[in-house]
């Protein structure tokens, strides 16, 4: 399972949200490139990093920064944050990005992701929802976690055909910079219903145990910010965890 160390950025620097609020956001580093550098050195093979202001925005923000980022390490780029339209995607590829996020879009306009899904290739981009628990169902977020699409997640997931979608973000936003556990019983349904996707948890990762839980039900990748911005454990134990083999 891949590790993907998180920098979200917001006017530049690296900061992260507390279920996905904007109004409490914590500044952890004013030095992305500093901080892209120590992930390099801690074993990262992939970063994930967002353009908080674009997703915020509803359009890209950060796509010249993001592009810096790209060019300024060895290492594989997930990134989204306000892709709105191809030019974005063409943008953040062109830019150096290897893998295109795209959120809202995913869920409200199915037909036009899979039309770029056909364009670029499915290893090119991660459909990432961002889910609400209402009522017991999982229901995407959609326009940086403001509003509601009003389909259960596994609705939306029904429109991408097997085979036309490869990589999944899926992320409890309640838990989300809480420190409080991933949900495990979502990513497991997921799982079950769709063991075709290549799946990605994101969500209250707190510690080792987590990792080791989530790569249990057969998630490819793991998103981890907080946790390791404040020491609760280091990106190469965590690395260490995703490979670790079971008893």
């Amino acid at each position: 399972m891949i590790v993907y160390p998180a920098i979200d950025l917001r006017g530049g620097v690296c900061v992260r949200l507390m279920q996905g609020r904007f109004d409490e956001a914590t500044t952890y580093d004013d030095q992305p490139p500093a901080r892209l550098a120590v992930f390099a050195a801690g074993g990262a093979e992939w970063v994930h990093i967002v353009d908080l202001d674009g997703a915020e925005a509803g359009e890209a923000r950060q796509h010249a920064l993001i592009g810096e980022l790209a060019q300024a390490i060895d290492l594989k780029v997930q990134s989204g944050g306000g892709v709105r339209a191809v030019s974005d995607v063409e943008a953040l590829l062109d830019a150096g990005v290897d893998r295109v996020v795209v959120g809202s879009l995913a869920a409200s306009q199915p037909e036009t992701v899979l039309d770029w899904l056909d364009r670029f290739g499915p290893e090119r981009l991660t459909l990432a929802f961002d889910v609400r628990i209402e009522n017991g169902v999982p229901t995407p977020a959609l326009k940086g976690w403001t509003q509601s699409s009003g389909l259960d997640l596994f609705s939306v997931l029904d429109r991408y055909p097997v085979g036309r979608i490869k990589h999944v973000l899926v992320t409890d936003v309640s838990r989300d910079g809480a420190l409080t556990g991933p949900n495990l019983e979502l990513l497991s349904d997921i799982r079950l219903r769709r063991p075709d996707l290549v799946l990605q948890a994101s969500g209250g990762v707190a510690t080792l145990d987590d990792i080791t839980a989530i790569k249990a039900l057969g998630c490819h990748g793991v998103i981890v910010g907080r946790a390791i911005y404040e020491g609760r454990f280091t990106l190469p134990d965590a690395i260490t965890a995703a490979r670790r083999e079971r008893d």
